[in-house]
């Protein structure tokens, strides 16, 4: 998933929305356009505002480099983002730094954010994570504050991506089959193959098994056929990412993890998401990344 990044100004915002001037009475689009500009001056909002659930619209667009304000919108109307979380950066006595920031940014949102939107699948197309963080100047202030957000870089979407009602049994799929995720992509080892780090992939191939194997034993309370289907295929998948994690070499890891790899291709859960009413569309990214 590609992760935006937007700072925030300790600066104001009395300058950042002027009121359109009307340069002849009676003239219907200077009319049209004053209204416009004083909707949008109501509306305008602190970035440092910016609570979860608030539907926005960027002063200075999704991917520019610092917000001074936004735009807070109802989300029936059409707009560009929306906030999902938010948490402060703790441990830090100093501003970590632009990379820091993003660092810890893109560790923590996707799990934040998940409180918020547990099935990232039903997500509208284009819309992606990105997230406010601190600037050094903000940070002298006491600003510790990060606010994860999907947003569109281009275009909107309307609606709220606030979760719905889950029953039990979607609760508990989304709950597993989120941190199965998490698990393979937050202990990703920065070495490109195994063999440049084998111990780093094989605690990789731990975690994954762990995660599965409390997925697992979630669904054994979930009775519906597709779904008992999928944990028996996800039964053999858990043993193959625990062969990963013990094996004794290279080639043994890899046999291991290309049949673990392959069981958690996200096509192969379509049937028990049909079947427990979830999305079954698969997220691009995520399809592109299985599709080799």
């Amino acid at each position: 998933m590609f992760f935006g990044v937007t700072s925030r100004s300790a600066r104001g915002i009395s300058a950042a929305v002027a009121l359109l001037a009307i340069g002849a009475v009676g003239c219907a689009d200077a009319i049209d356009s004053a209204k416009a500009g004083a909707k949008k001056a109501v509306r305008t909002r602190s970035v440092f505002s910016l609570a979860p659930g608030d539907c926005y619209n960027p002063n200075s667009g999704a991917t520019e480099s610092e917000e001074f304000s936004v735009e807070i919108v109802p989300c029936e109307e059409a707009h560009e983002g929306q906030v999902v979380g938010e948490f402060d950066i703790e441990g830090e006595k100093e501003y970590p730094g632009d990379d820091g920031a993003t660092a810890i940014a893109d560790k923590q949102c996707p799990a934040v954010s998940q409180k918020f939107v547990s099935d990232t699948w039903a997500i509208p197309e284009g819309v992606d994570l990105f997230y406010y963080y601190p600037t050094s100047e903000s940070w002298k202030t006491g600003d510790r504050a990060v606010s994860c957000a999907y947003a569109k870089e281009s275009g909107t979407f309307s609606g709220s991506l606030a979760n719905k009602s889950l029953t039990a049994d979607q609760a508990a799929y989304l709950k597993g089959s989120n941190a199965v995720y998490e698990a393979l992509w937050n202990n990703q080892p920065e070495a490109e193959q195994p063999e440049d780090d084998l111990a780093g992939y094989k605690k990789q191939a731990k975690a994954v098994s762990g995660a599965l194997n409390t997925h697992l034993t979630a669904l054994k309370g979930v009775e519906q056929p597709q779904t008992v289907k999928l944990r028996s295929q996800l039964t053999k998948t858990a043993e193959a990412w625990e062969d990963a994690a013990s094996a004794g070499n290279v080639d043994d890891f890899y046999i291991a993890y290309d049949l673990g790899f392959t069981g958690i291709d996200p096509t192969k859960t379509v049937a028990a998401r049909k079947e427990l009413k979830l999305a079954t569309t698969v997220p691009a990214d995520d399809a592109e990344v299985w599709a080799g």
